[in-house]
């Protein structure tokens, strides 16, 4: 009996030691007035998450960037939504601007975000419009709340609805690096 009592109180100990390795990090901070959460927020948001990919930008490439650029200080968004918006159209279509592809489409995504109009997203016409089909994807992120704090794949995910929401981040840099060459230009 003493053996079963003792194997139970090592039992509950080991509970309240592994529960307070879990929980002890959130609970310690939980109530902490010098609690800094959004600083560790925005390092998640600026440190592009695992293997980056890059692509060769052609001139309508180029072009599609600076309209993406433009619509998004049109709508009044920082540099975030754009790297956000350029990294999501380098996983969705390389930055082409791509009407239907036949049997190789998927549904009927159009653009550069390939929106689809059978979702709502506006009509074939507006979705290939690269200034629209960028306001369309900004209107979507700023109706998710903490979008600039959060991981960009999270928040293009959280807008594309997309089979493969891991995809974005691999962009993360690139775009990074777009808007830093054009966002003043």
């Amino acid at each position: 009996m003493n053996t079963i009592f003792h194997k139970s109180m090592l039992s509950v100990a080991g509970l309240a030691f592994a529960g307070g390795v879990f929980a002890g990090p959130i609970a310690a901070h939980a109530n902490s007035v010098d609690a800094k959460p959004v600083a560790v927020a925005v390092q998640s948001a600026s440190k592009p998450q695992g293997d980056q990919s890059h692509i060769t930008l052609n001139g309508e490439q180029t072009a599609n960037v600076k309209a993406i650029i433009a619509a998004t200080k049109k709508a009044g968004l920082p540099e975030r939504a754009a790297v956000i918006s350029i990294a999501t159209s380098l996983q969705e279509s390389k930055l082409e601007n791509l009407g239907h592809l036949g049997d190789a489409n998927d549904h009927d995504s159009l653009g550069l975000f390939q929106q689809r109009p059978s979702s709502g997203w506006g009509t074939p016409e507006q979705i290939t419009n690269p200034e629209y089909s960028t306001t369309a994807f900004l209107k979507g992120l700023k109706q998710v709340d903490g979008w600039q704090d959060m991981p960009l794949t999270e928040a293009a995910q959280t807008v594309q609805v997309s089979a493969y929401p891991d995809a974005y981040a691999q962009w993360e840099q690139q775009a990074t690096d777009l808007v830093a060459q054009h966002w003043n230009s």
